[in-house]
């Protein structure tokens, strides 16, 4: 679901999934599985940030899980089924895709980022967090306007 995901838009070495599950609850099941078998924890329970929403709104948590040490940097994101998180995550996406225009853009604010801030995770999303805000406004715009729809659960 991350820049990994948008054919043309350079990305850091990191693959960002999104596993979208019926309730969060239900993650607890699986989570002891994932653990053996070497994830980590990133952070327990998390939040995602967009600002018209309250910072511990339920349609913001997710579970933030690492790669096993050792491999290949992949950063699993936990979101449940129907939040505005798990929607959010997908539409940008498709919009980023489907947009070459806000792509380049946005790939030219990444490189900025990376310039001004290449060791920082929190100056990177300092400038990207309200760039998404704006993104999204457009990217809600051109879901109306193509019928996008949430892809299925497979």
């Amino acid at each position: 679901m991350g820049s990994t995901a948008v054919p043309g838009l350079s990305a850091k070495d990191v693959i960002d999934v999104q596993l979208t599950v019926a309730t969060l609850a239900q993650a607890s099941g699986w989570l002891a599985a994932l653990r053996r078998v070497g994830f980590r924890r990133g952070e327990d329970w998390q939040y995602d940030i967009f600002h018209p929403l309250p910072s511990d709104s339920p349609e913001l948590r997710k579970l933030y899980l690492r790669e096993p040490a050792g491999e290949r940097r992949l950063h699993l994101h936990v979101r449940g089924a129907g939040r505005f998180n798990a929607r959010y995550a997908l539409l940008c996406r498709d919009y980023l895709r489907a947009h070459a225009p806000a792509r380049q853009e946005y790939e030219l604010l990444k490189q900025r980022a990376a310039q001004l801030f290449p060791t920082s995770i929190e100056g990177d999303l300092f400038l990207k967090e309200p760039v998404f805000h704006l993104l999204y406004q457009a990217a809600e715009l051109w879901a109306e306007k193509v019928g996008w729809q949430l892809p299925q659960p497979e």
